[in-house]
């Protein structure tokens, strides 16, 4: 009877052990999470052209444009003009009652309203675009992308950028445009109101001095400040609608976000465009 050539299971297994190398070859490393945020924004800025591009494509969805248009009109405009007035009372005031420390009192008409005008007016309109509408906006395309959706309309050759995301760009930058006049005027009559009744200006001077102050092109940047404000809010809302996670939590979270990182870079590219309005544009008799 033969001897069994059968290795025991133990040894080879010590064999196996033995012949696996010390140290692992270096694999590639998971991306660091400083990297996270330098994607997204990539991809913000990638959503961004794209919708420029898609602009231009047919066919233009004009109905769904319209109707975009309609609603963030009608959840903006009421807000947008009850809060121009509390803002324009009180830069008047305080600019009133800074220019009376300074024996200016004939300038205050002059310098509330370029202040209402430059800043007050396209900051407000974005602020409130980027909160109701934009959180609105961003609601509608989380939950169609976690329906899968979004998923349907690529499958059967239809852009959701060009089909959704092109008419509500359009839609804020439109309003954003219109509703900056709105809140001007109504910030302006604001402030003319309490400024002449409540701090005991007259008219003439009010007048007068916006007259002297005021130029042409500081309207012109006002209504620039509000369509880029405008596109900010809807390309941020779609990029964050179309990018959901974890179902529908995630859309909350995204909403949230959204109006988050709205606000943010409201600010910073308000203060990139004040400044080089500022540099461009001489003041007026300067």
């Amino acid at each position: 009877m033969g001897v069994c050539d059968r290795t025991p299971p133990g040894a080879a297994a010590g064999a196996a052990r033995h012949d696996r190398p010390l140290h692992k070859a270096p694999g590639p490393r998971p991306p660091s999470r400083l990297l996270a945020p330098l994607r997204q924004t990539g991809q913000l800025f990638a959503l961004a052209l794209a919708v420029a591009r898609a602009v231009f494509k047919r066919p233009f969805q004009f109905r769904e444009f319209v109707e975009q248009f309609w609603f963030v009109a009608s959840v903006t405009i009421l807000p947008a003009a009850l809060v121009s007035i509390p803002f324009g009372a009180v830069i008047a005031l305080q600019v009133g009652s800074l220019t009376e420390q300074l024996g200016a009192q004939s300038f205050t008409g002059g310098a509330s309203v370029l202040a209402v005008i430059q800043q007050a007016s396209p900051l407000i309109v974005a602020l409130l675009i980027a909160g109701a509408a934009g959180s609105a906006i961003c609601a509608d395309l989380g939950s169609r992308k976690i329906r899968e959706e979004l998923d349907a309309m690529e499958v059967m050759g239809v852009s959701p950028v060009q089909r959704l995301v092109v008419p509500r760009v359009l839609a804020t930058m439109g309003v954003a445009v219109l509703l900056n006049g709105l809140v001007s005027v109504v910030g302006t009559l604001g402030g003319y109101f309490f400024n002449v009744i409540m701090q005991g200006g007259t008219p003439g001077a009010y007048l007068a001095s916006f007259s002297a102050l005021a130029q042409l092109p500081d309207l012109y940047i006002g209504e620039l400040k509000a369509l880029i404000f405008g596109f900010i809010a809807g390309i941020v809302a779609a990029y964050r609608g179309l990018n959901p996670r974890g179902g529908p939590k995630g859309v909350g979270d995204a909403v949230n976000q959204s109006v988050v990182i709205t606000f943010m870079l409201l600010f910073a590219v308000n203060m990139a465009l004040t400044a080089i309005y500022l540099q461009i544009v001489p003041p007026k008799g300067g």
